[in-house]
């Protein structure tokens, strides 16, 4: 029996600390914008998201006629950050412009005001550059051991194209964890950087424009 005991102790504190570090939060239920709120410069903030923005068929979709995001009301660190994106194809949902871009922020301080755009980090979705660094607001990163230099908007090119054709779902992945930070396209390496200026934040998806869609956004904290 004593010796049932001491098998019992490791395994369960084993099972505990990995549940611990699998801490997992979807930030979109897949019913409506809970957890969001919503922003554009003409009307400012909405607490409702769904004055602008649409959950419909367990997808977030974006679009409209004046640009804006949707911000997560919670600010997180060291994460794994997954989701499925794909450009809209139905001509008859409402857009600004014909110019595919888009983007998911993360990092984005809990103090900083609502504005397009809000400083952070940008994991670019546009046509011919998805996986692109767009640092805002100041922010530096290490890049191939390089310190990036501050600007209101700085590209830091992605490694290598892997965004499927216009209207297939992709999944992008962000991972903010140990001083470093990845983006990954559909199971590939798109860009890595060090040592980013800031460590904590909210996560916003961008509408720049063109209807897009997301779906199975979920974190998961290291």
């Amino acid at each position: 029996m004593r010796y049932a005991v001491f098998l019992w102790i490791p395994v369960f504190l084993l099972l505990s600390y990995g549940g611990k570090a699998q801490e997992v939060i979807n930030l979109f239920n897949q019913k409506d914008l809970s957890g969001w709120y919503a922003f554009n410069a003409e009307t400012g903030k909405h607490t409702n998201a769904s004055d602008l923005f649409v959950a419909d068929q367990q997808m977030i979709r974006l679009y409209g006629p004046v640009a804006g995001y949707l911000m997560s009301e919670q600010s997180y660190q060291n994460f794994r950050l997954e989701a499925e994106y794909r450009w809209n194809t139905d001509t008859t949902f409402i857009r600004k412009s014909d110019k595919k871009n888009s983007g998911i922020m993360y990092l984005v301080p809990q103090e900083q005001p609502d504005t397009l755009w809000p400083k952070g980090i940008q994991f670019q979705i546009k046509e011919g550059t998805t996986g692109d660094f767009i640092l805002l607001g100041g922010i530096i990163l290490y890049v191939n051991g390089i310190e990036t230099i501050p600007g209101r908007s700085v590209t830091i090119p992605r490694i290598i194209s892997a965004e499927k054709p216009f209207g297939e779902w992709n999944t992008l992945v962000i991972t903010v964890e140990n001083k470093k930070v990845i983006q990954e396209l559909n199971g590939i390496v798109v860009n890595i950087g060090s040592k980013p200026s800031v460590t904590e934040g909210r996560i916003l998806l961008q509408y720049e424009g063109y209807p897009i869609d997301f779906r199975n956004i979920i974190l998961k904290k290291n």
